[in-house]
């Protein structure tokens, strides 16, 4: 029996763990976005400069550890290693959790998204099954016993891991995992489709007691039919709440609205366009790749002259360092601005740029593998 757990824990925990590594790599650039949430909250946001690299380090050990152990190699280096990464994170999911400071922890990525309680329930579990196999860490065994294979193995998960995870960085996400992935229209996305279910709340009432002080909080359901408001030694302190009784459904893409410098809303021009347009994304022209920009640029130019396809730059820097930028750069775009956090999914690099027409996300690149002119002209502005 003692032997059967052992080994349901080992190849739970280690198939969990190469899986939670692997999403994760392949949006390394997301889990680092994510992490300097968790840097703001402890106040360490000099760190956030090094978000991704931590994200790829972590991303690759848990790929390791889980991999190693399901091999049975290094016992103790991983033992110890697995407890600690499980004690790190079950930390990181409880403070989420109990402070509300981090709306989803990350875990799986986007591919699955889990509310910080079901994060740390998740922990708590991998926490008494690694523990158990820490105590119960002589039943591991090898694949092995010679060093120079052991050594191997270790190289050769060390070395797919991080050649992984820097495809995925200087490129994009193999599988995209957001709303605005390969093929999908925004504006749809953007809607509550006709008969969904919207959310249900109960607006809740703070009431006092004149005489006694006694205090109770009541939904506005139970105020009437209790007829509580015919008592008049009750009264009601402060602002009504909602509470959320029934989640109805999700809008994919909820946060993004595009404006010009003036405020005026654009986005229904830009994302709804029925002809080919590109869209350049730059959430940050702080730290955004020069060279790409100029490249785009010119991508932009030579499609407005030969084929009047209209380019935009999104920018979530202020109006005032997007002029400048603008003019240093000698923009030929147009430059239009959003929220970081839409713009930071829409593409993961900066810049990214994305092809859109009536809306439908044709094709997006990281500007490491922006195509030429040539290329674009062939496969999308000539037909």
């Amino acid at each position: 029996m003692k032997k059967a757990l052992f080994h349901f824990s080992k190849w739970f925990v280690g198939i969990l763990f190469i899986f939670s590594g692997l999403i994760k790599a392949n949006d390394p650039l997301g889990f680092g976005y994510k992490l300097q949430e968790y840097f703001e909250v402890f106040h360490i946001s000099f760190l956030n400069g090094w978000a991704t690299g931590i994200a790829v380090l972590l991303c690759i050990l848990e790929i390791v550890f889980g991999a190693l152990l399901l091999f049975g190699i290094f016992r103790n280096f991983v033992v110890k290693g697995l407890l600690a990464t499980i004690i790190f994170f079950t930390f990181l999911t409880f403070v989420s959790a109990a402070f509300k400071v981090v709306t989803s922890c990350g875990c799986f990525g986007d591919a699955i998204p889990l509310t910080p309680w079901q994060s740390f329930g998740k922990d708590v579990v991998l926490l008494v099954l690694i523990v158990f196999i820490y105590l119960n860490r002589s039943l591991i065994k090898p694949i092995s016993e010679k060093p120079g294979v052991q050594s191997g193995i270790f190289g050769g998960v060390f070395t797919a891991s991080l050649l992984f995870s820097t495809f995925t960085y200087t490129r994009l996400p193999v599988i995209d995992f957001l709303p605005y992935k390969i093929g999908s229209s925004i504006p749809e996305n953007m809607k509550i489709p006709e008969g969904a279910p919207v959310d249900e709340y109960l607006i809740m009432y703070d009431l006092k007691h004149k005489k006694t002080g006694e205090t109770q909080t009541m939904s506005d359901k139970d105020y009437m039919s209790k007829e509580v408001w015919k008592d008049e030694n009750w009264e009601v302190v402060g602002s009504p709440s909602k509470k959320l009784i029934k989640k109805g459904y999700d809008v994919k893409i909820k946060d993004l609205m595009i404006t010009d410098a003036s405020g005026t809303d654009y986005t229904k021009e830009i994302v709804e366009n029925p002809y080919y347009n590109l869209v350049v994304v730059a959430y940050n022209l702080n730290e955004t790749n020069e060279d790409a920009i100029a490249e785009a640029n010119a991508l932009a130019l030579n499609a407005a002259e030969q084929f009047n396809i209209r380019t935009v730059l999104l920018t979530s820097n202020s109006a005032k360092d997007a002029e400048k930028f603008s003019k240093r750069m000698k923009l030929f775009m147009e430059v239009f601005y959003a929220d970081a956090v839409p713009l930071k999914s829409m593409v993961r690099a900066n810049p990214g740029v994305l092809l859109l027409k009536n809306g439908v996300i044709v094709n997006k690149w990281h500007y490491h593998s922006l195509p030429s002119f040539d290329s674009f002209t062939e496969k999308y502005f000539a037909k």
